[in-house]
């Protein structure tokens, strides 16, 4: 008799990219904004957290703009993670725009332009216009189509309803392929436009939730609609100012938002669509949604980046600006004179500083568990002490990228958790900069290129050696 051989079906699941950051939701904040010791993937820093909630509060109530802020504190204290959480509970209404100091170098344009383009995506337009809409559940849908193909147009019959009336409306040729593209049918709630004939489906109506025993995960009902069928409704656009340059700046600017290729905007356009916006404030359609711009390493701007932010920020149009640096007291990039922060004092005294400590024991400890689980690695405690002291001994991201190292040696001995041998292991294998350097002062004179004081290699050796 010959064996059955079943297949095993294995679960398709999504594949998410984890990144540094990738764990946090939130600031952590309770509604009075005191930070919780551990919350939405933040642990610890309750003095630069509780400042980032002022700041969010003071952004949502719209009472802060044109103004900045600095995150500063030593490598490894969670300056990126603040900007982060403070990003995401601003939600998606409130324009968040985030660079890298370094980039600005790196672009095909003028560091100031690539700075003004930065500023104007974070600021965001709310334009709103009203519309003439058709809102109703459909109650029949009636198509004739001809005898003779290509003999006369199709044309049809559509029947809507709301709770207090209905209405037969006559259908031509594009409504008809319209309705048959979004797959209505009788029992949908729709809303079509006017304007434009656009047609929106809204969902099943309740009424018609028994019609069949199963559904699929995507259904979504809703109730049947209510008053007159033809109705006035306001609609909300929301767009950053760079999205309008872009657009008004060439032909077919909008494909060059996909792209990414916008060059150099020309101030006339700027200033036209700063009218224009201007003009929609006064007569009530459009209202300005000042958002954030997050520079990170902001120390790697050089002096004229820092003359052009000052300016921009007494801008009337101004983004909160929020930057990063975990440098001291060093030189100005572009000059020869030292300050904090690597940043002119005239820019320093415009800003509200937040400090971030360094992290105690515990709170690495519980960092290590929320990696743990958003990189799904299952450890033992023993593992997770010897995790925590030796991010105490080197560095917080240095512990971090031993998670995943150490689950790969986990697996590759078939065990479902990771422990004590795994992380000693990886440790062994992956030099932290401490040992690494102590490596290097002991056998510097074996390398290229000796810089180090007090080891002293023969040119002739050096020859040798790179012959």
């Amino acid at each position: 008799m010959a064996e059955l051989k079943l297949s095993e079906s294995k679960d398709l699941t999504r594949v998410e990219r984890i990144g540094a950051h990738s764990h946090i939701r939130g600031l952590g904040l309770d509604s009075t904004l005191e930070p919780r010791l551990t919350s939405e993937g933040l642990v610890g820093q309750l003095p630069a957290r509780k400042a980032a909630g002022v700041i969010l509060q003071m952004i949502k109530d719209g009472k802060i703009a044109g103004r900045g802020v600095l995150i500063a504190g030593q490598p490894g204290t969670g300056k990126t993670a603040i900007a982060m959480g403070l990003a995401k509970s601003l939600g998606h209404e409130t324009p968040f725009a985030m660079l890298s100091g370094s980039e600005i170098f790196s672009l095909e344009m003028s560091k100031t332009e690539a700075l003004m383009q930065a500023f104007r995506r974070a600021i965001g337009v709310r334009i709103k216009e009203e519309a003439e809409v058709i809102e109703g559940e459909v109650v029949e849908i009636q198509v004739d189509r001809p005898a003779v193909a290509g003999a006369a147009s199709k044309t049809g019959k559509l029947t809507l309803k709301t709770t207090d009336m209905e209405t037969v409306y006559d259908l031509g040729t594009k409504m008809i392929e319209a309705l048959s593209k979004e797959k209505v049918q009788s029992g949908d709630v729709i809303a079509i436009d006017k304007a434009s004939g656009k047609i929106t489906k809204l969902g099943r109506s309740f009424s018609r939730s028994r019609d069949y025993d199963a559904m699929g995960p995507h259904t979504k009902f809703v109730q049947c609609p209510d008053g007159e069928l033809q109705k006035r409704k306001e609609v909300v656009h929301c767009v950053t100012l760079h999205e309008i340059d872009v657009i008004n700046s060439r032909t077919q600017g909008f494909l060059a938002l996909f792209t990414g290729d916008t060059g150099e905007i020309r101030a006339e356009v700027r200033e036209q669509i700063d009218t224009k916006v201007a003009e929609w404030r006064e007569e009530g359609k459009a209202e300005i949604v000042p958002g954030v711009l997050f520079i990170d390493e902001v120390h790697m701007l050089d002096v004229e980046c820092f003359s052009f932010l000052n300016r921009a920020l007494e801008n009337e149009m101004a983004p909160i600006l929020v930057v990063a640096t975990n440098r001291g007291h060093t030189r100005i990039r572009g000059t020869n004179y030292r300050s904090p922060h690597g940043m002119p004092i005239d820019l320093l005294d415009r800003l509200l500083i937040i400090a971030t400590q360094p992290y105690t024991e515990e709170e690495i400890r519980k960092i290590l568990e929320i990696r743990c689980q958003e990189e799904d690695v299952e450890m033992t405690e023993e593992a997770k002490v010897l995790l925590t002291k030796i991010a105490m001994e080197t560095s917080l991201r240095y512990a971090i990228n031993l998670i995943n190292s150490s689950a790969l040696a986990c697996q590759r001995r078939k065990a479902k958790s990771v422990e004590m041998e795994d992380v000693s292991r990886v440790y062994q294998l992956f030099l932290d900069v401490k040992r690494s350097t102590q490596y290097l002062m002991e056998y510097q004179n074996q390398y290229m290129f000796n810089a180090v004081p007090g080891v002293e290699v023969n040119e002739d050796e050096n020859a040798d050696m790179i012959a």
